[in-house]
């Protein structure tokens, strides 16, 4: 390994050590906009930093920049879909319990829908099934989730797309 490719290997650990120093403050606050907590924050950022060491040899030392802030980006992103999952089991129990004067049938029904629906989502692709969430369950425009995973209008209206036509084909009522 010659002197120059020392600089930008990121598994050289001089080479990680420089770029950790160098965006660990700027990813910080990165992570603190988006998630508003300091300790959620300094979380996001060493996670990134965790998985852009373990992937070092996967990715150029241009592009490592980019990769850490939409790594932080994608885990707030992830961390909020599952504090929403909890959020809506939590309503989802206190309605079940105050459903008990409902029809049996109808409460039954509608168990089976959303263990289907919950089905289905879960089978769609990573991709389909972040762009069907911000749009449908956060009210997300396409534009907006666009920007939010760095990609173009066209690539989220093609993933709903076929979001939704999955979503068809496993649940005739959809």
């Amino acid at each position: 390994m010659n002197e120059q490719d020392k600089h930008t290997d990121l598994c050289h650990e001089a080479t990680f050590k420089r770029f950790y120093l160098e965006l660990i403050q700027a990813a910080k606050n990165f992570a603190f906009y988006k998630c508003g907590d300091e300790q959620e924050a300094l979380d996001l950022t060493q996670e990134a930093f965790v998985k852009i060491w373990n992937r070092c040899n996967k990715i150029e030392f241009k592009k490592a920049k980019t990769y850490l802030f939409t790594t932080i980006n994608n885990s707030f992103l992830n961390a909020v879909k599952h504090k929403k999952v909890v959020l809506n089991y939590q309503k989802n129990q206190a309605s079940e319990e105050s459903e008990s004067n409902e029809d049996p049938q109808f409460i039954l029904r509608e168990k089976e829908f959303k263990k289907t629906l919950n089905n289905a989502i879960g089978s769609l692709t990573e991709a389909q099934r972040e762009v069907f969430l911000l749009n449908r369950i956060d009210g997300k425009k396409y534009a907006e989730i666009a920007e939010m995973l760095n990609i173009s209008v066209k690539a989220v209206e093609k993933r709903m797309s076929q979001a939704l036509k999955n979503l068809r084909q496993q649940i005739p009522e959809f």
